[in-house]
Parts: structure tokens; C-alpha cells; sequence
């Protein structure tokens, strides 16, 4: 059994991924989380780069899904001027949300990819649901003891991931 944190890629950022990289795993959604993800917390909108990346991905026809833990108000506002499905409170690492997120745009775990910067809440919940799960490092971690504690969880499988597909940075 695959172990719930191991991520099936893993990328520097998320504009390395490009639209051919996802239509080559059969991609036609990708859900993502969003902060630390795609923006730091305290960036309250999505900038230019993130923006572009968004466009590359749809006109590929690729959609892209926000899946956040975090709340309403936070997820509404970056998503106001980009208008893409979103979900908020999601409940990661549990898939509830992924699996709804899939079901409404029509997709299903063969075309649909997660991506997220969290082993123990955007991997878990992506391998649960059955996708391919791509992560990136965080942009800007939080430096409280809960966020310091989950990354020392995952320093571990990051590592050997890397170490496995002979990545050095």
C-alpha cells in the first residue's frame, strides 16, 4: 500500500508544472490548494504570475479548483478575480471535498491531479481520493509550533522521495 504522504511528483514551484506535464498524466482538473501552495497567507489576491499560470492551464483545457482549509472570507477574496471553483473548510486531509470538487466539474481520480505543499493534509487527502498528487514546497511556512511540528513530520518523506527520484535541491 502506498504510503498517504508520498507524493507522486514533486516540483520547485507550481508554474514549473506546466499544461503539457499535466495533459501528458491525462490531467483535465487540477485541484490546489492555496496558501503556501499558490500565494503566501498574507497575499490576499492571486498576482500576475499566478494569474498567467491560471490562463496557461485553461487554455490548455485544464481547470483548476481551489481546495483550502481555510476560511470563507479568505478563499472568496483570492478567488474574486479569478472566479474558479473553490472550496473553503475543506476538511483535508479527509477527500469529502476532492471527491465533490471532482464530481462538479465532471471529472473523476483517472483525469484529476492535486496539487498542495502539505504532506499531511494536500498529499493525504489526494491519495485518498485516488489522484496523483504533485507537491511543492511551501512559498513562506508559518513559524508557529503546529506548522514547525507538521513539517518535521514530513521532513522524513520528503527526503526519501527526493532521494528516490534523484532530486537535489
Amino acid at each position: 500500500m502506498k504510503h498517504m504522504m508520498m507524493p507522486h511528483y514533486m516540483f520547485r514551484t507550481y508554474d514549473e508544472i506546466t499544461p503539457e506535464f499535466l495533459l501528458s498524466l491525462g490531467a483535465k482538473a487540477v485541484l490546489s490548494d492555496v496558501d503556501n501552495t499558490l500565494a503566501p497567507y498574507e497575499q490576499p489576491e492571486p498576482d500576475e504570475r499566478l494569474t498567467a499560470w491560471i490562463k496557461s492551464l485553461s487554455d490548455a483545457g485544464i481547470t483548476i479548483a481551489f481546495i483550502s482549509n481555510n476560511e470563507r472570507e479568505r478563499i472568496e477574496l483570492f478567488n474574486r478575480t479569478l472566479g474558479v471553483p473553490a472550496y473553503w473548510k475543506s476538511g483535508k486531509p479527509f477527500k469529502r471535498s476532492l471527491l465533490r470538487a471532482m464530481e462538479e466539474l465532471g471529472t473523476d481520480k483517472e483525469n484529476t491531479v492535486m496539487l498542495g505543499d502539505q504532506l499531511l493534509t494536500d498529499a493525504w487527502a489526494g491519495n485518498a481520493a485516488g489522484l496523483k498528487v504533485i507537491i511543492v514546497p511551501p512559498i513562506k511556512d508559518k513559524l508557529n509550533w503546529f506548522f514547525r511540528f507538521k513539517r518535521w513530520l514530513e521532513k522524513g518523506t520528503v527526503k526519501k522521495f527526493k532521494k528516490k527520484q534523484g532530486i537535489t535541491w
